[in-house]
């Protein structure tokens, strides 16, 4: 990948509506363990918190590895995305960039 290019991760939709983030990137972009989502056109934009404190979605620690999981099934369309899906970190605006 060429300098300057974002760097692309992964996440993962379940059907029962949990997202999964993996422990290396919801620490290096949600270190407070708490996120706000919300679709714009067809991607999911997640955004940070500063803590639990004002709401929003709690990222619950799901294996020994570190990764994070919640329940977003209230933020997702209609019809739902399942599966992997490439996510960047949008550095102008503050959000993880999900594709749906």
């Amino acid at each position: 990948m060429s300098a300057g290019l974002p760097t692309t991760d992964t996440v993962e939709f379940t059907d029962g509506g949990d997202l999964r983030i993996p422990a290396a990137t919801a620490k290096q972009y949600f270190p407070s363990d708490a996120l706000v989502a919300m679709q714009r056109g067809n991607e999911l934009w997640l955004l940070p918190l500063t803590g639990p404190e004002g709401g929003g979605l709690l990222l619950k620690q799901r294996n020994a590895q570190g990764d994070r999981s919640t329940l977003i099934w209230e933020a997702l369309p209609t019809d739902p995305p399942v599966g992997q899906r490439p996510a960047v970190w949008d550095d102008s605006n503050g959000a993880l960039r999900v594709a749906l």
